[in-house]
């Protein structure tokens, strides 16, 4: 009974050294980037989305979690100038055709996986939820101090936004729109 009582306590300290050694790392929001890209037949558009929340989870130097909501109101289109090009693209954008953002204000990012690539690269697989729907997606994210950078590929038709695709709409010739966007994110913690 005395072994057992040992092994347990032992077995206890252990678990809450494990626990005690993870740390979590809230993101500077104001710093944080996330870059968007879209293409379609007749050329791209760029812009930038701001994060609302985020934080990296590390037990010591590795990487072992992490959870970020996106501010989806806040998407701008970066390649075209002031003017009702620019204005009516991001107004399309935030309508049902894409993001829907009256009804889904924030999209969010939740690591279930990471493996250990090489020093300092992590591949994650992550829960990524937009307009309600949660698909996973996997991508590298690099840590580099205190800041880490990922390019995630997301194909937009796995949740629910299906304008201008081709995979769903026959005949739309130069008017179709790339399945894949892509998100450059730059994290600052």
């Amino acid at each position: 009974m005395k072994n057992l009582k040992t092994i347990a306590l032992s077995l206890l300290i252990a678990l809450g050294t494990t626990a005690a050694s993870a740390q979590t790392k809230k993101i500077n929001t104001d710093k944080s980037q996330i870059n968007w890209l879209g293409k379609k037949v007749t050329g791209e558009h760029t812009g930038t989305i701001n994060f609302k929340s985020g934080y990296l989870v590390f037990d010591k130097a590795d990487l072992k979690g992490g959870n970020f909501t996106v501010n989806m109101t806040s998407i701008t289109v970066t390649d075209l100038k002031e003017g009702k090009g620019k204005e009516k693209l991001e107004g399309h954008l935030k309508a049902d055709d894409f993001f829907g953002t009256d009804k889904f204000e924030t999209s969010s990012l939740e690591f279930k996986k990471i493996a250990n690539k090489s020093k300092g690269i992590y591949t994650v697989t992550a829960d990524l939820t937009i307009k309600g729907i949660t698909n996973p997606v996997t991508f590298d994210i690099v840590i580099k101090g205190t800041t880490a950078a990922a390019k995630v590929m997301i194909d937009r038709t796995k949740f629910d936004i299906k304008y201008g695709s081709g995979s769903f709409f026959d005949n739309l010739g130069d008017k179709t729109i790339n399945d894949e966007f892509e998100l450059n994110v730059n994290l600052v913690f």
